[in-house]
């Protein structure tokens, strides 16, 4: 793998980051409880960096002994934080499965029994036994589903002909768009802004806060994964980022009215805004100390720039294609001179910064982030359904996607450093050729990739990763997120391999399952999963016990 510019990146970024005015989210009158400051994150006395995972499917297991045996096999690589969906939502009540509040025309019902709260009580109480922290996440930007169009149209990105059992992806656990739907309403920021709904939130959102209020196993209250303007259901004409930064510091300061004891985290993507007017701007802190010695400079992090962006994407074509050239892989598509000399077409690097940055997501996590009462930030690396720079044409596909992502963690890492509190990298994952069969988008419903669905012209395989390819990914994500000094670093998503096949909605995965699939079979897979993947799992391994 070329990793051309990862030095450089690195350099250039790691400059900015230095000491910033301390800066305390909350004081917690139990030290078991986590708590966050400009430093990271301590419990029990002690500073606490981790590496960890995602399994929204966990609490949906039916066997008690299956819960507690993935929980073990996390521990045993000394992960200490996992995350989970706090949420199940459904339009009916269903046959068999779990699910956790009925959300139906206008109206919601919890599910205390023993398939609803009562099954995430044992998923806290187990993870508490086996030493893991758990980010409760609360709702979720993406539920798609069939007729969820204004025009009551079927949205491309669903096929009611090719469904999977309830709770197999990570996108039919209700969330937002379900609350939009059975309120009648026909815009998805009508979920940030409609009192009605906002209402209906906050009651499932107490319930959840307060049932676990004095629970150190609980590690944070994340708002929302992946939160924007856009879903599935269209957007309003009227959505901003600063629709998504109120409706965070809403729920943040709802929250913390209910409980002092746990952090609220934002769950975005980590995208950025680098122009837009900000409800929570970084502002320079007057300083009471003295002015610094002669020849000392007092230093201080800058926010991500548009200028700083493009300049760096130019400088990392540069050096790529001066490698590519050294090493004789450098497309000569140039102008023959005198029969002997061959020089490369210009390609200028675009004054566009990309949708990631420029708030047309209706994200500014950094804006999110500087909220009084959120304690820490996350971001997501997902290059297989992002795009986080244009194409270098000096690298292939892959090497594309590493590099860009390795540069987005550092830009991440800047972002927070500037607000002066930590983040968290909440989940990153490659797609593989062997997993592409299993591949399903957040927004979609269906394997667009898979070989029994001519729905999608099949890009070429030879643009996701392979095993070894995933495996130096894997490796640079987590060098790169402990370099940047990321305050923890989440795997998507952990599989296990040998769970019980029962009368449960979800849908297990039974491909390379060691034992019968008529007995057993793997937790769902929706492209990221690791069941089996006995490399993958060394490399977490290793991450864990040498984060610092």
């Amino acid at each position: 793998m070329h990793l051309f510019s990862y030095f450089w990146l690195l350099t250039s970024i790691w400059s900015c980051l230095a000491a910033v005015p301390p800066r305390t989210i909350a004081k917690r009158g139990n030290s078991s409880f986590v708590s966050s400051s400009k430093n990271g994150f301590s419990a029990n006395g002690s500073s606490l960096r981790f590496i960890g995972t995602n399994l929204y499917w966990l609490p949906t297991l039916e066997s008690n002994d299956d819960i507690w045996n993935v929980l073990k096999n996390i521990s045993d690589t000394g992960m200490k934080v996992i995350r989970i969906w706090a949420f199940n939502d459904v339009e009916t009540i269903p046959e068999s499965g779990t699910w956790f509040q009925l959300v139906q025309n206008g109206t919601t019902v919890i599910n205390d029994g023993p398939t609803g709260l009562q099954k995430l009580d044992t998923v806290v109480q187990m993870a508490e036994q086996h030493g893991l922290y758990v980010i409760m996440s609360l709702t979720n930007n993406w539920n798609p589903a069939p007729n969820t169009t204004s025009s009551g149209t079927a949205s491309p990105n669903v096929l009611a002909s090719v469904s999977l059992p309830r709770n197999t992806l990570s996108n039919d656990y209700g969330g937002m768009d379900l609350y939009v739907r059975q309120f009648g309403l026909q815009n998805h920021d009508d979920f940030y802004t409609n009192g009605k709904i906002l209402t209906a939130f906050q009651n499932f959102t107490k319930q959840i806060v307060l049932r676990y209020v004095n629970s150190p196993a609980v590690f944070s209250w994340e708002l929302a994964n992946d939160a924007r303007c856009n879903s599935t259901i269209p957007t309003s004409a009227t959505c901003t980022t600063q629709t998504i930064t109120k409706w965070h510091a809403l729920m943040a300061a709802f929250i913390a009215s209910l409980d002092t004891n746990h952090i609220v985290s934002a769950g975005t993507s980590g995208f950025q805004c680098t122009n837009c007017p900000k409800l929570y701007p970084v502002t320079p802190t007057a300083s009471p100390t003295p002015s610094p010695a002669p020849g000392k400079k007092r230093r201080t992090v800058a926010p991500v720039t548009k200028e700083q962006i493009i300049k760096q994407r130019a400088e990392s074509r540069r050096q790529n294609r001066a490698a590519a050239k050294r090493a004789g892989t450098l497309k000569e598509d140039g102008i023959m001179i005198r029969g002997r000399w061959v020089s490369t077409a210009t390609r200028e690097v675009s004054s566009s910064i990309g949708s990631t940055m420029d708030g047309s997501s209706g994200v500014d996590s950094q804006d999110i982030l500087n909220i009084p009462n959120i304690g820490f930030g996350s971001f997501q690396v997902f290059p297989d359904q992002e795009s986080y720079a244009p194409n270098d044409p000096n690298l292939d596909p892959v090497q594309n996607k590493i590099n860009s992502s390795l540069t987005w963690i550092q830009q991440s890492a800047q972002s927070a450093a500037a607000v002066g509190k930590p983040v968290v990298l909440n989940g990153f994952g490659l797609v593989t050729q062997t997993n592409l069969n299993n591949f399903v988008p957040f927004n979609m419903t269906y394997t667009p990739y898979a070989s029994t669905t001519a729905v999608m012209a099949v890009t070429a395989t030879s643009n996701f990763a392979n095993s070894t390819q995933q495996e130096q990914g894997y490796s640079s994500f987590l060098e790169m997120g402990n370099s940047a000094g990321l305050a923890g670093i989440m795997q998507y998503q952990w599989g296990s391999a040998g769970i019980v096949q029962s009368s449960a909605a979800i849908q297990l995965d039974t491909t390379n399952s060691p034992t019968p699939a008529a007995a057993t079979g793997n937790s769902p897979n929706d492209g990221y999963s690791i069941a089996n993947n006995a490399a993958i799992q060394q490399i977490l391994k290793q991450a864990a016990q040498g984060i610092a």
